[in-house]
């Protein structure tokens, strides 16, 4: 065996929240694990599962350079071109902690995209990785064997199988236990006895043949077993390019890579055992390509020195460079905690102290249902459990993705990942279907709303359009929230009213008595917020600060008047700058018109008969104001504050100001392309195809609520979310927007408000697609099935 490689067994567990490409089938998922691309194990099949369970172990030699990689597939898709895979982990063997201390360690994995596939991805891969019962042979023919293997090419598997050792009857000798190598384009044989020739690559795999492992005893108690590799069975080496297999029946038989056949029979030994030079360079390019840190010098460090302090472990990046975490702090660093320079209780000498990052201890734990990980890469990631959602930010800092961003997007965003991690802001299971038509959607929705209970109105929201066909999964609701927050907040509903002939901010009308039902509907209002809130949908429609603050249950000052009355609030203003005496005949009431009818309020008790004084004048500001933004929509407001915290806790909003809850209501409704162009994903097309180049020229040019249509149009709604495109949301979760060549020149685009994504065809102009897409988003209405 080859000096530094040991014995482990691994143990592929399970998988959490793997991707559902079908909406009416969940995968049939299997494993297959890997080493250096030459030792390969397979699971057994779980049926029907998007967080299947295996618990299956596997005993592999590794070095501290091995390169471990784990695929999963979806079994009913396995020989479909690029359709079954579902990810990947892939780690170096040194990165495991039980690779030196010899004790059992899980891992938890994201798992992660294929380079020759565009699908996308989701869930984790939980490991273990175990001390081998089998102890390892020594000896040059060992070593020879581990020399050789290590030759052999890292490619994909096509099929793989799990042999069983085959009993002598003729010897005491023990058991054997192989592992298999496979390469790129080979097959095993059939259970029938007859040989078949490969496909080339892994979208054309069988199904993988998952038979138990098993171990005589007598290989555990004698030390001198010797475990053969792949290339050679109890004759001797095998001839270059072939390699033994066991088929389910632990039937030995024999495959030959230079031609891409299997056979029973066992190939004659090779008098001159040369490789080809061709075949070897191949080879070691493929290995050089997949292990290019391998013959980095500062890796050479690993394997060397003194064992790390108590707590620490060393990983390397993908270019090979070590460095070095911390899980006591949680915090990484490039210096060896071992140099002098920089002690391993923290404390260090001024050039140690330098090269220390910044502990993130100061902030905190992570909030309810968070997890830190790090990727193969070190590079650190958030796991949300609430969400099953990944981010790359802390939930304690701001962004560290945008160093540009403002400090009040990266505030928010820190607030808004608190909030929607705390229990009360968890959707219940079960479903809440509601069901409008588009030409009645206030009444209908409405009707609808109220009469679920607050609690039934916190399970999933499926959103039905009338005669339409559309399934909700994320799409529907975004746009019934569109055009419901039209419809309700029209002033000719006389429950809302423009704060200003110049100004479309929204204020709560004081005159919307005339509507004896007005305070239900002020309480439905209030629902429809909170829903949009709960759901994590946006409304088109802003209020004035005031009506922020009164949700915050804050004071209002006369700051908040400006954005009422402009003109009003320089009178207010100018009287509290001035010396008044003498110039103003103003009492402590005012004046209201009333449909025609004027009619004076009292701002205090017999406020009409008491002047308005140098003295008092402080005290007449604040009545008034009070009066302007409060007192006199404040039934209309008490109602629509109720309906508002039967969905959203008072306690968990507060967490915001209330500039920072106009976001969460509203969204952002400027459309930045240059944002949009740089979080948008291309399927079959390249971002330098003609149509794409023309599509991002024409939505530059266009006007911010031309732009706005269109993203109604492919989301569902006009508004983003405060950190850009990047953060747009999907049916599961985080989605960016996408653009697939779909349909013919002849043929309008089409959305997929769900998958945030647009349907473009392949058009031979752009005046074409100028014409086809604004068609499409000024024409399109209602939704369908595919």
């Amino acid at each position: 065996m080859e000096q530094g490689a040991k014995r482990v067994r691994f143990y592929i567990v399970a998988a959490d929240g793997l991707s559902k490409r079908d909406l009416f089938r969940q995968p049939d998922p299997f494993a297959i694990l890997t080493v250096d691309g030459e030792q390969t194990h397979t699971t057994k099949v779980i049926k029907k599962s998007v967080n299947p369970y295996w618990n299956e172990g596997f005993e592999v030699t590794v070095k501290p350079s091995s390169v471990i990689s784990i695929r999963l597939f979806d079994q009913k898709k396995f020989k479909k071109k690029d359709q079954g895979f579902l990810g990947l982990v892939s780690f170096r063997m040194r990165e495991v902690g039980s690779f030196r201390s010899n004790r059992e360690v899980s891992l938890t994995r994201p798992l992660k995209k294929s380079s020759t596939t565009n699908l996308s991805v989701l869930g984790n891969l939980v490991l273990k990785v175990a001390p081998s019962k089998i102890r390892a042979p020594a000896g040059n023919h060992s070593s020879t064997t581990a020399n050789r293997t290590t030759s052999t090419p890292t490619t994909t598997t096509a099929r793989t199988t799990r042999t069983t050792p085959r009993p002598t009857a003729t010897t005491n000798t023990s058991n054997q236990s192989t592992s298999n190598s496979t390469r790129n384009g080979t097959s095993a044989a059939t259970s029938n006895g007859t040989g078949t020739g490969a496909g080339t690559g892994a979208s054309h795999r069988s199904s993988p043949v998952t038979n138990r492992q098993t171990n005589n005893t007598s290989a555990l108690s004698n030390s001198n077993a010797h475990i053969m590799s792949s290339f050679e069975d109890q004759y001797g080496r095998l001839p270059p390019g072939w390699e033994r297999r066991a088929d389910s029946l632990g039937r030995t038989y024999y495959v030959d890579h230079n031609t891409r056949t299997t056979t029973w029979t066992r190939p004659a030994s090779s008098t001159n055992p040369v490789h080809n030079t061709s075949s070897d360079s191949q080879r070691l390019n493929h290995q050089n390509r997949h292990l290019p840190d391998d013959s980095n010098p500062s890796l050479m460090q690993s394997d060397s020195g003194n064992d790390l302090p108590f707590g620490w472990e060393m990983r390397y990046t993908d270019t090979g460079r070590p460095y070095f975490v911390d899980h006591n702090t949680r915090t990484t660093t490039w210096v060896d905690p071992r140099n002098p320079l920089v002690r391993p209780n923290g404390g260090s000498s001024t050039v140690g102290s330098l090269m220390q990052p910044q502990s993130l201890s100061h902030l905190g734990p992570l909030p309810s249902g968070w997890e830190m990980r790090l990727t193969n890469s070190a590079r650190v990631y958030f796991v949300d459990h609430n969400t099953k959602t990944t981010t790359w930010d802390d939930p304690r800092l701001p962004s560290a993705l945008d160093q540009d961003v403002p400090q009040y997007k990266c505030d928010f965003r820190r607030k808004l990942i608190y909030f929607r991690s705390q229990p009360g802001m968890r959707p219940l299971p079960g479903q809440c279907n509601v069901k409008v038509r588009r030409d009645h959607i206030f009444e209908d929705s409405y009707a609808e709303i109220m009469r679920y209970s607050a609690h039934d109105l916190k399970k999933r929201l499926m959103i039905r359009f009338d005669g339409e066909d559309g399934l909700d999964y994320g799409g529907l609701s975004r746009e019934f929230f569109f055009l419901l927050s039209h419809k309700m907040f029209d002033p000719i509903y006389c429950l809302f009213e423009y704060s200003a002939v110049d100004n479309y901010t929204l204020q709560i009308n004081p005159h919307s008595s005339i509507n004896p039902e007005h305070l239900n509907y002020f309480r439905f209002i209030g629902r429809v917020i909170g829903l949009a809130i709960f759901h994590r949908r946006f409304l088109d429609a802003f209020f004035v600060v005031s009506l922020y603050k009164k949700l915050l249950r804050k004071k209002v000052s006369l700051a908040d008047m400006e954005s009422i009355d402009a003109e009003f609030y320089r009178s207010l203003k100018w009287v509290l700058e001035n010396d008044i005496t003498g110039i103003l005949d103003l009492t402590f009431s005012v004046e209201e018109d009333h449909f025609g009818e004027v009619r004076t309020v009292e701002l205090i008790t017999n406020g009409e008969n008491i002047e308005v004084t140098e003295e008092n004048k402080k005290k007449y500001v604040d009545l008034v104001t009070e009066w302007r933004v409060s007192k006199r929509v404040e039934q209309q407001f008490n109602a629509f504050y109720s309906g508002f915290v039967e969905l959203v806790s008072p306690d968990l909003v507060n967490v915001f100001d209330e500039r920072e809850l106009e976001l969460l209501i509203g969204g952002i409704s400027d459309v930045d392309v240059e944002d949009w162009k740089s979080h948008t994903e291309y399927r079959t097309y390249i971002a330098t195809d003609p149509v794409i180049k023309w599509f991002w020229e024409i939505i530059a040019g266009w006007k911010n609520e031309d732009r706005s249509k269109l993203l109604q149009f492919a989301t569902g709604t006009s508004r983003i979310p405060v950190n850009g495109f990047r953060d747009l949301q999907g049916s599961d979760g985080p989605r960016k927007f996408t653009i697939e060549k779909a349909g013919t020149p002849d043929q309008l685009p089409v959305a997929h408000t769900c998958f945030n994504r647009l349907d473009l065809p392949d058009y031979p102009s752009k005046d074409t697609l100028h014409e086809k897409l604004s068609l499409a988003v000024e024409n399109t209405v209602g939704f369908g099935n595919e």
